[in-house]
């Protein structure tokens, strides 16, 4: 038994059907853009902050320590 009731003749066929109607090159440039907004869809949804969030954070650390410092 396949996938979903399907047997894997039928799968096949259905795999040969989708490639001639799309093209084995949009399948792929549509698989490669399917990656990457279900990676930026990971990152925006992790508790952890980004690389750029990082940096801000750095830089307002920074500039907080000089301001106390000047104070001072």
């Amino acid at each position: 038994m396949g996938f979903g009731g399907l047997s894997m003749v039928q799968l096949g066929i259905l795999l040969v059907i989708v490639i001639l109607l799309f093209g084995s090159k949009k399948l792929r440039t549509l698989g490669s853009d399917l990656g990457s907004a279900i990676k930026g869809f990971k990152s925006s949804v992790s508790d952890e902050p980004s690389g750029k969030e990082q940096d801000v954070q750095r830089y307002q650390n920074l500039t907080s320590k000089e301001a106390r410092h000047n104070e001072q």
